[in-house]
């Protein structure tokens, strides 16, 4: 099973913006757990706690114990919401799991090898991640922190699809499991393709450009005229 943290939180009775708003002044998050049709329990979490915990990968592929009102319930984290300029946390979402009931859940995606790999070391190629995690499916027993793909033998322009991630037992990619296709999740690519694809997204398109410079013209004109009719009056 994944590495299980714990987490201290307390019953949350008032709701709302504004109370939500008064919890964040003082440094706490108000949370939602929810369910294996039961009640959803509103909840506030100490941010300080949650924010640490946050910055740790293993937290969101993890089951967590949150302890609340002297009981405790598993869960998973579902949805984090951040603060759209301040490194502040607004909102998180759990899911309660239960033994029996199967998981949805991204876990990341490690490559191994890299220091090592053929398609750098002998072909100068420069390593392309594609897909940095991917959805399973499976019990909570069986849910692991992460899962890894070795790109040792890795050669220029070679690549690795979705379906060479060795998966523990119990676990499925979801995909896969609802008839999806197979797709690239590595690849080793010439330097000058990664240059270009990097030239590509940087340079504006002339007519952008274009339009840009007429806007900045018309201000400019506008700006003159309206200085003139105040000389003028």
């Amino acid at each position: 099973m994944s590495v299980q943290f714990e987490l201290s939180a307390s019953i949350r009775t008032a709701t709302g913006t504004a109370s939500s708003r008064r919890l964040r002044h003082e440094g706490k998050v108000p949370a939602v757990l929810y369910g294996t049709d039961q009640p959803n329990v509103s909840l506030t979490v100490d941010h300080n706690e949650i924010f640490h915990d946050l910055e740790k990968e293993a937290f969101h592929s993890a089951v967590i114990k949150i302890n609340y009102d002297g009981k405790s319930e598993e869960a998973i984290l579902r949805e984090v919401q951040h603060h759209p300029f301040r490194q502040e946390i607004e909102h998180l979402d759990f899911q309660r799991v239960r033994a029996d009931q199967v998981l949805h859940i991204k876990v990341p995606l490690h490559f191994t090898g890299e220091e090592e790999c053929e398609g750098v070391k002998l072909d100068g190629g420069i390593i392309s991640h594609l897909v940095p995690e991917i959805d399973i499916t499976c019990l909570p027993k069986d849910l692991p922190e992460f899962l890894e793909l070795d790109i040792t033998t890795l050669r220029m322009n070679q690549s690795l699809m979705l379906s060479a991630v060795a998966l523990p037992e119990g676990v499925e990619v979801t995909a896969f499991a609802h008839g999806g296709e197979d797709q690239t999740v590595v690849v080793i690519l010439p330097p000058k393709a990664v240059e270009e694809e990097v030239e590509e997204s940087d340079v504006l398109d002339e007519d952008d450009i274009e339009a840009a410079t007429e806007g900045e013209g018309e201000g400019e004109a506008e700006a003159e005229q309206s200085d003139s009719e105040e000389a003028s009056s």
